[in-house]
This record gives structure tokens, C-alpha cells and sequence, in this order.
């Protein structure tokens, strides 16, 4: 067989998707300037007009001159004899349409281009009206998912990363795509090409007077109102899409994502207002007064063995705390629980989880401080987590003293459970700069209030102190540890102590849901103790751990029915 024909039968093809006004034709002529491919504009461009009856002001003449036999151009032109190694095939999205054989589909190496349709739909116009099909993101979707199951998940590149690093993406595609990189594709001549289609003067005019890929320096012209909705509908596709885009751009300023402390939260089911989201897509407006200014109330809670520890307590406090913010609209009760209720059944979470409840004041009219501008009622966030107790509750933790002091009455009434935690993520920061675990917060007159993220107590000559609730959060953990102290015959004092107390105390410990009971084994580099958990905080631990197992309210689970 002489060296040509074999080279055209291992010829491979390289499909590339996207939508309209995506770079495509850029990316088309950066391929074009390899010395191993060669290039066909939208070869399926006739076959999308036929079946469709698209008007365009050159659909005669494209007729005339393409082969409008779609099936026909699958074999004969996009997999047809090939004089050089890769044949690249520019497609729009749209015109993958159902009368195409699969072969397209299970043949050749497929890549996506995807753009933000906010950089998209205001230039559309020019020579159709833009439309959802018109786009064909959601066509782009269904190209993914198509070749997801063929077990062949296409790479996705983003048009404003070509721009802005042009080679660090291109390089990266060609890596996924498995051909080597040509410095060529950087650069090609102005003005039109031989490969473009008949379309070209209708499409082409800005690209023809380009060179190479360049980041747009100007601002962008004002978004046309009347496309706002149609923006609305496609984004959700783009973003979905963008999720999947391999991060190789040199210039990428995002961080790298991070490693959870519980994988399996990757993948968790949020309620958010009235509605169950995907982890990626949990997130309140911009409107929200959560966001405008930490106008919400929270609860944490905690999952045993299929049953919500003091979930009534913890509600109990949340309706106070709305109240005394003055929230309208409030959820009700039922409606709150069926909330948590439906989304630790959809996230299967029976055991060994928490819940962080949030409601806001909920959204905003306009962006400002006033409540008369919450006019759409509350927002409930319900976040279920798979997580075990965030502190060493075996060896113990360390603390330090902060120098920011805990909220006086004065200002802002610390049993009003409220999101705004500037104060408590203060006092945070300089524990987290000291390596200590946690940070201690004295009050307006240097007295032990609590720690950044629990209440405290100590142990002295078997006598159990607590300091008062005035300057801290009076906890549902807090008052059951009190009970529970009481029950198993130890003296308890709810008073004023002082950080010297602490520094000299036989025990130590912290409560908190998140935490539950927590043993503190070191203050400001003061051992406490012998440096290990005491003989009552074991005691109170063992109590607390036989509570949580026999008490608490059962989760409703699907009958089956």
C-alpha cells in the first residue's frame, strides 16, 4: 500500500463544539496553522438548514454549494480520505441533530468551546435573532452527556481562557487531545481564508481582522434589556459545562480546589429557601440580607443514631432570636422541621451528622440596611454535613487569650444567636495565629465570657464553675453539660472568673454541638492540670455520650409506600 493511502486511512478527526460567537472561527484558524491537519468549517452547516428551514441571508447559496445529505458528509467529507494526519472539524452545537448517524459521535477525538453567554448574546443579533435553540448550549449540554456515557468525556475549554493565555490553553488541549503542541497555532495572517465558509461575510468580519487570540482591554457595551431572560435561561448550561473545564491556564488566578475534611460532603443535598440544591448551586441572592449584612439567626444540630439531639431546644432559641430581631414571615415550626427532616432523608444522614439552620431575614428589594426593604419573607438554609465532632475529644485542646472582648449587652446581646460573627472571627484569627485551637474571650471587665465558638467550664477541688450567661451565648450543649453536672452530684457555680482561675484550674473543658464536650489541656502555655482529660470531665463526657444515644427527636424515614 503506497505511504499516502496509508496515512489517509490513519488520519483521525478532532471535533470541536460550541456555540455562535464562541472564538470558534479564532480556534479554527489556530488550528489551521499546523502542518499535520487540515480544516473544515461546519461541514454539517447544510443539513442543519434543510431539516430546520432556518432562514439566513445566505441559506440559496449554501444549499447550492453543501452537501445538505448530513449522513452523506459524516462519511464522504468529515471522515473522508485524509491527506494529512488530522482532519479538525469546526461544528456549532445546534446542528448535531437527530437524523446524524452515531458514528460522529463514537469516532474521532471531541472537544468543547464554551462562552458566558453575557459575552455572547449582545453581537448575536446581527444576522439572526438570538434565541435559546439559536445558541445551543443546551445542545452542548446533551454533547457531553452523550459522550460522557460512551465512556469518552470531551475536554472543555473556556473562550475567555484562550483569550487571556492563549498558549497555556492551547498547550493544555492539546494535551487532553493527545497531539503535540505547534507554536504556530499562536499566530496567523489577517484577512480571509481559503477554509472559510460561504458564511463568512456575514459572521467573519471581526476575526478576519485578527492575528492571534488577544484579551479584550475595553469595557463591555451595555447588556441589552431585552435579552436579559434569554441570559437567564442559558446561563445555568454554561456554568454546568464551565465546572468541567481543566485548569491550565498559567494565568488562572483561581485557587485550586481545596480537599475536604469529609469527602463524601463533595456531593451533599442543601435546602435553600424552598428548594433542594447540589452543594455548587447552594447559595443565597446577592440581595439577601445574610449577604447585606449578617442579618440572620442560626442553630447547629446534631444527627445520633437516626434521632435530632434537642432539636425543639434548638428551635425554641431560634424563634427567640428572630423575634427579637424583629424578622417577619417567620417559617413555621412544622415547616422548619420538615425542611431538616427532608433533606437528611435525601442526603441518607442518620448518624454521625450536623446541621447548620440558618434563617435570614431574607431578600432585599434594593441593597441597604432597612428590613422595610425584605419583602419576600424569610430564607431558610438547611446544611447538612457528614461530620464528627471538630475537636480532640480524647487528648484535649489548647487555648489562648484573645484581646478582642466578647459583645456587651450593651451593643449587641450575645443569647440573640445571630450570624454576625465579626466579633467571635476576631478573637478566631488570633487563635489561629497563636496555633491554639481556640481563643478565650474575656468580657468588658477582663472575665472569662467563653471561647470564640463554645462555652467553658472548670474544675477546682471538685467544684464545677461556669461563668455567667451575660456576656456569652446561654448554649442548649451548655445547659445540658449544667444537668448533667447536677445529676452526677458535683457542686456547680455559675459566677464571675477570672482568667487566673483558668490558668490554675484542675480541669478544663468546652461544650458546644459541633464539639460536644471538649477536654482543654493547655491556657495561654499554662498545663492544665496534669495535661490530659480529669476525672470529672471523663465522668460528664460518659453522661453526655449515654444522653445523646438515648434522647433526641427520630427522623421521619420514607415508608416505602
Amino acid at each position: 500500500m503506497p505511504d499516502g493511502e496509508r496515512e489517509m486511512q490513519e488520519g483521525e478527526v478532532i471535533h470541536s463544539w460550541s456555540a455562535p460567537r464562541s472564538l470558534s472561527t479564532s480556534l479554527m484558524y489556530s488550528f489551521a496553522q499546523r502542518d499535520d491537519i487540515d480544516v473544515l468549517d461546519e461541514p454539517l452547516y447544510a443539513n442543519f438548514l434543510r431539516i430546520t428551514g432556518f432562514e439566513r441571508p445566505y441559506r440559496d447559496e449554501l444549499l447550492s454549494k453543501m452537501s445538505s445529505d448530513g449522513n452523506k458528509v459524516v462519511k464522504d467529507v468529515i471522515f473522508g480520505p485524509m491527506e494529512k494526519k488530522y482532519r479538525y472539524c469546526k461544528h456549532m452545537a445546534k446542528q448535531r441533530l437527530p437524523n446524524i448517524t452515531d458514528d460522529l459521535m463514537k469516532r474521532g477525538k471531541h472537544f468543547i468551546l464554551i462562552r458566558n453567554p453575557l459575552n455572547i448574546l449582545p453581537s448575536f443579533d446581527k444576522v439572526s435573532p438570538p434565541s435559546f435553540v439559536e445558541l445551543g448550549l443546551g445542545d452542548l449540554v446533551s454533547i457531553y452527556n452523550e459522550l460522557y456515557e460512551l465512556g469518552n468525556p470531551p475536554p472543555v475549554i473556556d473562550a475567555e481562557d484562550l483569550k487571556n493565555d492563549p498558549e497555556g490553553t492551547l498547550r493544555g488541549l492539546c494535551y487532553d487531545l493527545g497531539i503535540p503542541f505547534q507554536s504556530s497555532m499562536l499566530k496567523w495572517e489577517a484577512g480571509p481564508k481559503p477554509i472559510d465558509g460561504i458564511w463568512a461575510p456575514w459572521w467573519y468580519s471581526s476575526v478576519h481582522k485578527s492575528t492571534g487570540f488577544k484579551a479584550s482591554r475595553a469595557y463591555p457595551v451595555p447588556f441589552p434589556p431585552a435579552l436579559y431572560d434569554l441570559f437567564e435561561q442559558s446561563l445555568p448550561f454554561y456554568k454546568m459545562l464551565r465546572r468541567h473545564v481543566r485548569r491550565t491556564s498559567s494565568l488562572q488566578h483561581s485557587l485550586p480546589a481545596p480537599s475536604l475534611p469529609v469527602p463524601a460532603n463533595e456531593k451533599i443535598l442543601v435546602w435553600v429557601g424552598d428548594e433542594i440544591l447540589p452543594r455548587e448551586d447552594a447559595k443565597v441572592s446577592v440581595f439577601d440580607s445574610v449577604v447585606q449584612g449578617g442579618d440572620a439567626v442560626w442553630e447547629g444540630l446534631r444527627i445520633y443514631d437516626g434521632k435530632v439531639f434537642k432539636l425543639n431546644e434548638h428551635l425554641d432559641r431560634l424563634f427567640d432570636s428572630a423575634k427579637a430581631l424583629a424578622f417577619i414571615n417567620v417559617p413555621s415550626r412544622e415547616a422548619i422541621k420538615d425542611a431538616i427532616f427532608t433533606t437528611l432523608n435525601l442526603n441518607g444522614m442518620l448518624d454521625n451528622a450536623h446541621i447548620r439552620l440558618t434563617l435570614t431575614r431574607g431578600k432585599k428589594v434594593t441593597s441597604g440596611m432597612s428590613p422595610g426593604f425584605n419583602l419576600y419573607g424569610c430564607t431558610l438554609i438547611v446544611l447538612a454535613e457528614w461530620k464528627p465532632p471538630v475537636y480532640d475529644n480524647s487528648k484535649g485542646i489548647t487555648l489562648v487569650t484573645a484581646t478582642t472582648r466578647r459583645n456587651s449587652p450593651n451593643s449587641i446581646d450575645s443569647k440573640i444567636h445571630h450570624n454576625n460573627l465579626i466579633n467571635n472571627i476576631l478573637a478566631k484569627v488570633e487563635g489561629n495565629l497563636a496555633q491554639a485551637d481556640d481563643a478565650i474571650m474575656l468580657d468588658k471587665d477582663g472575665f472569662v465570657s467563653e471561647t470564640n465558638a463554645t462555652n467553658i467550664f472548670m474544675v477546682k477541688k471538685g467544684i464545677v464553675s461556669t461563668p455567667h450567661a451575660d456576656y456569652c451565648l446561654p448554649g442548649i450543649t451548655r445547659a445540658t453539660v449544667i444537668d448533667l453536672v447536677i445529676k452526677e452530684k458535683f457542686v456547680l457555680h455559675e459566677r464571675r472568673i477570672s482568667l487566673s482561675e483558668f490558668h490554675s484550674a484542675d480541669e478544663v473543658w468546652t461544650t458546644g454541638t459541633m464539639g460536644e464536650l471538649t477536654p482543654v489541656v493547655m491556657i495561654d502555655g499554662r498545663v492544665v492540670g496534669n495535661g490530659e482529660a480529669g476525672s470529672v470531665t471523663r465522668r460528664i463526657q460518659n453522661a453526655y455520650r449515654t444522653l445523646t444515644a438515648e434522647s433526641g427527636e427520630p427522623i421521619p424515614l420514607n415508608s416505602g409506600s
